[in-house]
């Protein structure tokens, strides 16, 4: 009578009114092609302010694929017994058992709450009802204020949904809920994690990395990959365009930017990345910069940078430190990357001296000199696409259940097919 089955709880979703329903339906869009890639012949069934996904195969994988992402706040595998009060208690010594057999006594308590206002029992009735049981055939103590167990009960409007783990999703707001992006992706900590951040607040992302070819190796084009592929399980369908910029560079440097070079390659990859996100219909861009962390993160420099973009310019990370930012990396599994050694475009050409203040007039003479806008249109005549989607990914099943509930107003590229790509 019991089925095992995944509930997912939305979190942030639930403040949206009028609109969240627009917001479920993206959510569930991307819940279906989650879960289609551990375990396609899985069910999904869509309820009010919850989720309920029941797998076909073992369990565990589904759990880990589903706590990546993003819009589910709690994530709680256990199971669903008929809408009766014997039947549920009954399920919670037999977990308990299975959980906790060989072990001594715990010290627990029961979480009870109801959808369903017109069922049998209050909440609190529920609770006391179950853990008599529990005491009574497991002999274990009731303590409410400091339990080593917690046995999370739910009557929703068809069944009840028994638990005993409570685990973290990512948050946030579904991914594309809010658009598109492009995220000028470097090799190192900040760059991945500011893309995150704009993905927990519903955009989809694009990624752009500006290589130091044909002055570098392959090195910081393989790491941007890994680091897409990592990014890629938060949002699915991920693109890397790959731009080698080297030749750009040391254009800027023979026309004399000096002391300006590094703002001045930055507002040239800010100009291309423009360029590139409105081919892609992207309506912003978002960099990893943090104030005050480098020379060309000073106020003055990221305002001179800016100002080159014609799309709005999302800075994710400007208030955080990097002791902030590298622990954030290692919670969402960059951080193993991004400290792989690679050969940095922004260290190809570096002056003794880099500038902290600047001013747009002083950058426009260097880029009069160079002809920037010739040199944008010939960069991109050049620029790679890595497709980490899958064109044939197949889609779990959904079902829509409201019951009697009122309804709320992919494989990637290997790096052999890196080089193959005539990115090395």
């Amino acid at each position: 009578m019991a089925q095992p089955c995944v509930l997912l709880k939305h979190g942030e979703l639930a403040i949206k009114g009028r609109n969240r329903n627009i917001f479920e339906r993206q959510l569930l869009r991307n819940l279906k092609h989650a879960v289609a890639e551990v375990d396609p012949n899985a069910r999904i069934e869509r309820r009010s302010g919850v989720a309920v996904v029941t797998a076909s195969g073992p369990q565990q994988p589904l759990v880990d694929r589903l706590r990546e992402v993003i819009g589910i706040s709690v994530v709680q595998p256990g199971y669903r017994v008929p809408k009766n009060p014997e039947q549920a208690a009954r399920m919670v010594v037999q977990m308990l058992r299975e959980r906790y057999g060989g072990e001594a006594a715990k010290k627990f308590a029961i979480k009870a709450r109801r959808r369903d206002k017109a069922f049998q029992m209050s909440s609190s009735q529920l609770a006391g009802f179950i853990g008599q049981r529990v005491c009574d055939e497991l002999n274990w103590p009731v303590d409410l204020s400091n339990p080593e167990v917690e046995v999370f009960v739910e009557v929703d409007w068809r069944e009840i949904f028994i638990s005993v783990e409570h685990l973290r999703g990512q948050g946030g707001l579904p991914v594309g809920s809010s658009g598109r992006a492009l995220a000028l992706l470097s090799g190192g900590y900040d760059s991945p994690v500011a893309a995150y951040r704009m993905m927990k607040r519903g955009l989809r992302c694009d990624f752009v990395h500006f290589t130091g070819a044909p002055f570098t190796g392959p090195s910081s084009t393989y790491k941007a990959y890994a680091l897409v592929r990592r990014l890629n399980q938060f949002q699915g369908n991920s693109k890397l365009h790959v731009v080698p910029v080297g030749k750009a560079q040391r254009a800027l440097a023979t026309a004399g930017a000096g002391e300006l070079q590094i703002v001045a390659q930055r507002r040239l990859f800010v100009r291309i990345a423009d360029v590139l996100a409105q081919q892609l219909n992207a309506q912003a861009l978002i960099t990893g910069d943090s104030l005050g962390q480098v020379s060309s993160q000073t106020l003055s420099n990221m305002a001179t940078t800016e100002q080159a973009s014609s799309l709005p310019l999302l800075r994710p990370l400007v208030g955080w430190d990097k002791t902030e930012i590298m622990n954030e990396a290692r919670r969402i599994g960059t951080y193993d990357i991004s400290k792989l050694p690679d050969e940095d475009c922004c260290s190809l050409i570096m002056p003794p001296q880099v500038a902290t203040r600047s001013t747009v007039g002083q950058l426009s003479k260097v880029e009069g000199r160079v002809g920037v806008d010739s040199l944008v249109e010939q960069v991109l005549a050049n620029v790679q696409v890595i497709d980490l989607g899958s064109s044939e990914q197949p889609v779990a099943t959904c079902e829509v259940d409201s019951g009697s509930e009122p309804e709320p107003a992919a494989a990637g590229a290997r790096a052999a097919g890196i080089q193959g790509a005539g990115l090395s």
